[in-house]
């Protein structure tokens, strides 16, 4: 077999009714020109739910089982189906994926650079952020960070020194060309060793 005979949106819609059907939800869905889909899947949320429910190898196991069926049926022309939980670096694509991460530390890609009208110290060409997920004014979010000035190998921060300036940055949800969770990894939990968001690059 070689390539896909359906569509995008098809694809997405068929798979997305199929995993929802099994009550879990498709975060992300990826295919390679290899005839390689990639399914991403995870528990819905709901506000007001505290606890993360993990998604574990028995769910991915019969999420594959259930869509091996369904696009065999269906006739959808693949090689290789895999099926997993979200890693660290997690997709946020709907508005409830952003009130279940609020205050985390994100990465965040406009569709377009901000203009230099009020941006303050941010470049007028800058599209990438990485900062700490916050509710803004009515329907809209802002993302704080602190861009620290980068060290050269070997030079130690004295105690002293004053932290950057917070900055802050409000946007819409429609203006964001992607959205994930920043993949850092400590043991701690998601925001940086020293308390404060880190730069994105």
């Amino acid at each position: 077999m070689g390539g896909f005979s359906w569509d995008n949106v098809a694809l997405q819609q068929t798979i997305d009714d199929t995993v929802r059907g099994l009550g879990l939800e498709l975060v992300e869905l990826e295919r390679s020109a290899g005839g390689l889909l990639r399914v991403t899947i995870d528990w819905p949320w709901a506000p007001g739910e505290a606890a993360e429910r993990p998604v574990t190898l028995d769910d991915c196991e019969r999420v594959t089982r259930q869509l091996q069926y369904v696009l065999e049926v269906e006739g959808v022309d693949y090689q290789r189906l895999e099926v997993s939980s979200p890693g660290i670096d997690r997709p946020l694509r709907h508005a409830l994926d952003f009130e279940r991460f609020e205050g985390e530390l994100v990465d965040l890609v406009l569709k377009a650079p901000i203009g230099a009208a009020g941006a303050g110290q941010v470049p007028a060409n800058r599209k990438k952020f990485r900062g700490a997920l916050q509710r803004g004014d009515g329907t809209g979010w802002r993302i704080v960070w602190r861009d620290e000035p980068k060290l050269k190998p070997g030079q130690r921060v004295s105690a002293k020194r004053p932290p950057a300036p917070e900055q802050v940055l409000a946007f819409e949800l429609d203006e964001l060309q992607s959205a994930r969770l920043a993949p850092v990894v400590n043991f701690k939990g998601r925001h940086a060793p020293d308390g404060r968001p880190e730069q994105a690059d």
